[in-house]
């Protein structure tokens, strides 16, 4: 029985060629669009229309007739789509949290505590102040997300001389606007193991300072005459721990694990969480 389907002749080479290079440089495009920061997700609409418009001006309508470096392509651009939105511009994430810190830590902390902090003149608070907010008045940053459900946290990275520092949101806690629960800074001993990959923060935004009097840079002594006792102490480090329910019921949890160098204050996290 013959055949008697009407086929598209094949693109030559040089039209295969164009073809590629076309979708090349529109997801390239992209790409370079989302790591700038410029953009947060590739625009596969986008893409997919570039890409059809590209087909369309091949005459290509059979993918069979693309040949095998035109379905290398599409593998490619598959592979591209699947790409996590932050995996090409991914910034140091926030470092873990030490899950032996708060062993045997009882809340002995009873005042309300890590409710605000301030970068220079800017002024926000625990679990009002979204991340947003922070990465407009600063003018440097691109927040970045990892993990999925409980494990999900979105950033901003920054760095300045011998200082790096995180402002973190929840994924569950922080909400759709990415709220800020967590601020981690560092003082690191040289300026070598500062994260390169992190916007440099002007220097009008130093220092961090939580809840109004405590900041890098603290003795041992100043600490304990600003917050009173730790819930716990150890060679380099201490521990506040603060639990409390809230007036309309909610139950309210703050923390600050404090660590120390030649009794210097050299990093210092800090966050609150409230939950029902």
């Amino acid at each position: 029985m013959s055949d008697t389907r009407k086929l598209t002749p094949a693109p030559s080479t040089t039209g295969r060629d164009l073809l590629r290079r076309g979708i090349y440089r529109e997801i390239y495009k992209g790409l370079a669009d989302r790591a700038a920061g410029r953009v947060k997700d590739l625009d596969v609409d986008a893409i997919l229309a570039k890409g059809k418009e590209l087909f369309q001006k091949r005459s290509i309508s059979n993918v069979r007739q693309f040949g095998v470096d035109g379905r290398r392509t599409l593998v490619l651009l598959l592979l591209l789509f699947a790409i996590p939105a932050d995996g090409c511009s991914a910034q140091t994430p926030p470092p873990p949290l030490d899950e032996h810190a708060f062993e045997h830590v009882p809340p002995t902390v009873v005042k309300r505590m890590a409710r605000s902090f301030s970068l220079g003149a800017f002024a926000g608070r625990f679990e009002e102040t979204p991340l947003g907010a922070v990465r407009e008045a600063v003018g440097e940053g691109t927040i970045q997300h990892q993990g999925d459900a409980g494990d999900s946290i979105y950033w901003l990275c920054y760095r300045r001389a011998q200082h790096r520092l995180w402002v973190v949101s929840s994924g569950e806690i922080g909400g759709p606007d990415h709220l800020v629960t967590e601020i981690v800074e560092e003082l690191t001993e040289n300026d070598t193991e500062t994260s390169t990959d992190c916007a440099i923060i002007p220097e009008k935004f130093a220092p961090l300072v939580f809840d109004g009097k405590l900041h890098l840079g603290m003795s041992r002594s100043q600490v304990i005459a600003a917050l009173g006792p730790p819930s716990k102490s150890e060679a380099a480090q201490m521990v506040y721990s603060h639990e409390g329910k809230l007036a309309d019921g909610f139950d309210e949890t703050a923390w600050l694990i404090l660590r120390f160098r030649e009794d210097r204050l050299v990093s210092m996290r800090g966050g609150k969480t409230t939950t029902n």
